[in-house]
């Protein structure tokens, strides 16, 4: 059985997400603390649910979302993991935190690429990869079917759809990966956002004006 926890960290309100096993192995996504009382709220629950991080993993590469990796990096030594493109984006973080008046230490580089083909486990738990561009273009969803979770990042939000006004985005792509990947999970899957509370495909095809 798969666990999902979150926090909610720096300006932008983003959400960063521990997901473990029964045995304690775990993944970190898109670790986004800026600051000290950020750092040590991720790395408590990690150290007092005693868990053991096999990776970072990256659904995208925006500031939010990566406004921790230097200190989740450093603190345990694990792969950086994401899309081939999503290194573009960790080296803009510094260009990108000046317009927005922020102080940001610059993220280490990935350690290993996946695309759709590939996929990333936590213990026996196997989460396939959605590509899912749009918002994005580096932007990688996790799911897992047994479990009935995905981890959508920017993709999709509760009664909302992610932004594709940014730099690499493109509505028309967006509402692609939507609608051609995960629109076609089952409809009670639990989608986890990267800002905002949790919903489901069921919520969503009934409730989300974006897709009506």
């Amino acid at each position: 059985m798969l666990t999902v926890e979150y926090f909610t960290f720096n300006p932008f309100q983003e959400n960063t997400y521990v997901v473990y096993d029964d045995e304690k192995n775990c993944i970190i996504i898109d670790p986004g603390c800026s600051n000290n009382f950020e750092n040590e709220e991720l790395s408590a629950f990690i150290s007092e649910n005693q868990l053991n991080p096999s990776c970072i993993f990256l659904t995208h590469s925006h500031i939010d979302h990566v406004y921790g990796l230097d200190y989740v990096k450093s603190k345990y030594q694990v792969p950086i993991i994401g899309h081939a493109l999503a290194s573009k984006g960790i080296a803009s973080t510094q260009l990108v935190a000046k317009l927005y008046g922020l102080n940001v230490v610059q993220p280490p580089d990935l350690d290993q690429t996946v695309d759709e083909t590939d996929t990333v486990s936590i213990g026996k738990n196997v989460m396939r990869l959605l590509f899912c561009p749009g918002h994005s273009p580096d932007h990688l969803v996790l799911y897992n079917e047994e479990n009935g979770i995905a981890i959508v990042g920017d993709v999709i939000f509760k009664e909302s759809i992610g932004r594709s006004d940014l730099p690499g985005g493109n509505y028309e792509t967006l509402m692609e990966s939507i609608h051609q990947k995960i629109l076609l999970l089952p409809s009670n899957t639990i989608l986890y956002p990267g800002h905002g509370p949790e919903t489901t495909i069921k919520q969503e095809i009934t409730n989300n004006p974006f897709l009506k």
